[in-house]
This record gives C-alpha cells, structure tokens and sequence, in this order.
C-alpha cells in the first residue's frame, strides 16, 4: 500500500544528483558550499542549473564574479562534505577548517578542490530566474577529472541527512540507438 508524504518531502525522492561542492572566489578569498539542488539542462553547451540562495554566502560571490568550479566528492569526504553545508563561509575558512586544497582553474578565478574526483568550471549564462527562484544556468568551460583517484563512488542525498551511496553500474550503451551522439 501507498503511504502519503507531504509534497514538501518530494525532494527525497527526486533529488539523486551527486552531492556537489560549489567553489568561488571574492574579496574575501576563497569559499566552498554543499549544494545538492542541481541538474543538467543541456549537452551543448553544457549548462547546468544548480539554486544557490541569498542565505548562502557563496550567493555574493556569484553573483559578482559570474563563475565558480561545481566539485564532485567521492564517498570517503562525505563526513567533511555534511560538515562545509552546515556552517558559513561568513564564519569559517572551510577549505582550511576541512583539509581541502585550493588548485588554480584554467578559466575561472574559483579553485579547483584537489581533494575531488572531478572539478567543472562554470560561468554564469543566465540569471533570468535568479530572483525568483534562486536558479542560475551554468556553462561548464573546463573539466577536470582525476583519473588516479581509487574512490570513485559518489554520494546523494536522500533527504532529513541520509545519504546514498553510489554502487554498481550497469552499463546499458548498446541500447542507446537514438542517442549514440553522446556516446564517446
């Protein structure tokens, strides 16, 4: 039998994107945000939108510099990647507080977060729905992946603090007749 959720639970069961640390850049250095509200809209350009609100001190930083790296932890920062979304840049030096170590982007001022799996660096492309709903559009303009990193298995946030981890992949390519473009 069903059993009803309030509609503000709907995020349970939606939200099964890899959680994702958002870097940027200002004037007071560097700062690192969990973000778990995000989904790609589009292949080419890729562009992803992802909700940052005014309540996040990564907000300002955004909104002033346009650009920031979208890092993907892997399983074994999930302690640290709980801890960065639950404190504020405004009080903290996350990357000094959590052991993470800024490395320069190629086309963006935010750092790349060695300790990740990969790091995409981001432009903003659109803010029409910035005051509305929080949402900026993203266009990643570089990728960086650690190709050496042993953990590679992502987390996802199942919501109310539990996390998925990511297991087994079943690899489905051959079925993929429509889309083959995207295949590398």
């Amino acid at each position: 039998m069903f059993k009803e959720l309030p509609a503000k639970k709907a995020y349970t069961l939606l939200e099964s994107g890899p959680i994702v640390l958002v870097a940027t850049s200002g004037p007071r250095g560097h700062n690192v945000m969990t973000m778990g509200f995000h989904m790609m809209v589009q292949h080419e350009p890729a562009l992803v939108a992802c909700m940052i609100g005014p309540w996040d001190h990564s907000y300002t930083a955004l909104r002033e510099t346009g650009e920031c790296v979208i890092s993907i932890p892997t399983v074994d920062l999930a302690e640290q990647v709980t801890r960065i979304g639950n404190c504020s840049g405004q009080d903290v030096d996350k990357f000094a507080t959590f052991g993470l170590h800024a490395l320069p982007a190629s086309t963006v001022d935010a750092p790349l977060i060695k300790e990740c799996i990969a790091n995409l660096e981001c432009k903003i492309a659109d803010t029409t729905m910035v005051e509305r709903y929080n949402l900026f559009i993203l266009e990643v303009s570089k990728i960086w992946v650690d190709q050496s990193r042993h953990e590679r298995r992502l987390i996802h946030h199942a919501g109310d603090g539990a996390f998925i981890v990511d297991g087994d992949t079943v690899d489905m390519r051959r079925h993929m007749t429509k889309w083959r473009y995207l295949i590398d």
